[in-house]
């Protein structure tokens, strides 16, 4: 080991509790819900409901968790982050409970829908990537949220398998219960990392960190550079939900083996670990809001790429590689970005915000993709929309990368 990289693992021994709390919290957050799917064949037919119901329950989670992200980021400096992480892995849990004693769509819609909704709010990315960056130095920050955001793809290869093989031995309420049961670690993970609340915040320059929540919104709002970015999440989340919600179907309709979407969303949540590290690293290198519309960018040529011709296994495969090394490199990048320009007081509540427009187009991606495939019988317009956007999105992004970056002084508001 080199002396400059020990040194660095020295500087991150104290507040390694910290990272893994939020790393562990993160991965079972996120593990868990991406998972929900593998239960909606069977638990829709049991009870009665129909997909589009189950879907619903789905969207309103994930309107639900944008729309009171940037209230828990607030609440965050009220009552401290280990209050608030503690909250929602306990709401996390009594949700999946919730919904493994459905029997009709009232208790699906408050236990997949809006508690999980209102819990990821409480321990999702935004909230485990402001505890990983107040934890750790400057210089070493874009780094460690990759890593912690990396951590965020690794529960699915553990709740998908252990899902499905409760569910095919004892009924999909059995999965659900084993979800629960590996939910009740987010418990002392949350904990863990709510030791950060004993950390003291570094000094900021230009005073960022004594704003007030109102002056921090109207700084954030005043600075184009995080405007564009905000608007150009809209379209990260529209891409992802649209390849995540109907690329299975895509391929069924072009007759290819079921067993290959699975494959392919294993090897995106594979190639999302490295794509997240990979953008971390990069992001403590060069320009943040660059390498981001490079992705947008990147991920558009992609898809444009596969969709103009039919599917093979050995293109849907490297496809999934590409989009999953694509994937999750936006949140280490947006997360620093905001951190580095505005502090890190209210660096959740404003990511949050910024989230708020991921989670529009994540419900656009999902219910867009629908409508447009019942009215025309095919995706293409829906993809050729995606790519479009989505090179729009990049080459705004990369315009604004030089400008309106710059930490600003506190705005004064009259009170």
């Amino acid at each position: 080991m080199s002396t400059t990289a020990a040194s660095k693992f020295t500087a991150l021994r104290p507040v390694m509790t910290i990272l893994i709390g939020a790393s562990l919290m993160l991965s079972l957050a996120m593990g868990l819900r991406q998972s929900l799917g593998i239960f909606m064949p069977n638990l829709t037919k049991d009870i009665g409901i129909s997909v589009s119901d189950f879907t619903l329950a789905v969207a309103v989670q994930n309107l639900g968790w944008g729309v009171l992200q940037p209230l828990a980021g607030a609440l965050v400096v009220r009552i401290g982050y280990k209050r608030l992480m503690l909250l929602g892995a306990a709401l996390y849990v009594v949700g999946l409970i919730l919904l493994s004693m459905a029997h009709g769509m009232f208790a699906v819609l408050i236990g997949a829908g809006i508690a999980l909704g209102m819990s990821m709010a409480c321990v999702g990315p935004a909230i485990a990537m402001a505890v990983a960056a107040q934890a750790v130095p400057a210089a070493m920050r874009s780094s460690v949220l990759g890593i912690v955001s990396g951590a965020g793809s690794l529960g699915a290869l553990i709740a998908a398998p252990l899902g499905q093989w409760l569910m095919q031995q004892q009924g999909w309420r059995a999965g659900l219960v084993g979800f629960a049961l590996l939910g009740l670690i987010m418990l002392p993970a949350a904990w863990a990392a709510g030791r950060i609340d004993r950390v003291a915040l570094p000094n900021t320059p230009g005073g960022a960190d004594d704003r007030s929540a109102r002056q921090a919104l109207a700084a954030a709002f005043s600075n184009n550079a995080f405007v564009v970015m905000a608007l150009a999440y809209f379209v990260c989340g529209m891409q992802l939900v649209f390849l995540t919600t109907h690329l299975p179907a895509y391929l069924d309709i072009c007759g290819m083996d079921p067993m290959l979407s699975a494959q392919a969303l294993g090897m995106i949540g594979g190639f999302n670990v490295i794509g997240s590290v990979f953008f971390g690293w990069a992001g403590g290198r060069w320009n943040k809001l660059l390498l981001l519309g490079g992705i947008y960018v990147m991920r558009s040529c992609v898809l444009a790429w596969y969709f103009m011709a039919p599917p093979t296994p050995g293109g849907t495969l490297v496809f999934a590689a590409a989009m999953g090394f694509l994937w999750l490199g936006v949140g280490p990048l947006v997360a620093g970005w905001i951190a580095e320009t505005f502090g890190l007081r209210w660096q959740a509540m404003l990511g949050g915000v910024a989230f708020v427009s991921h989670q529009l187009g994540s419900f656009m991606g999902a219910f867009g993709g629908g409508m447009l495939f019942d009215a025309l019988g095919n995706y293409t317009l829906a993809w050729e929309v995606g790519v479009a956007l989505g090179l729009a999105a990049g080459i705004a992004q990369m315009g604004f990368a030089f400008r309106g970056g710059r930490p600003r002084p506190p705005v004064v508001v009259a009170t």
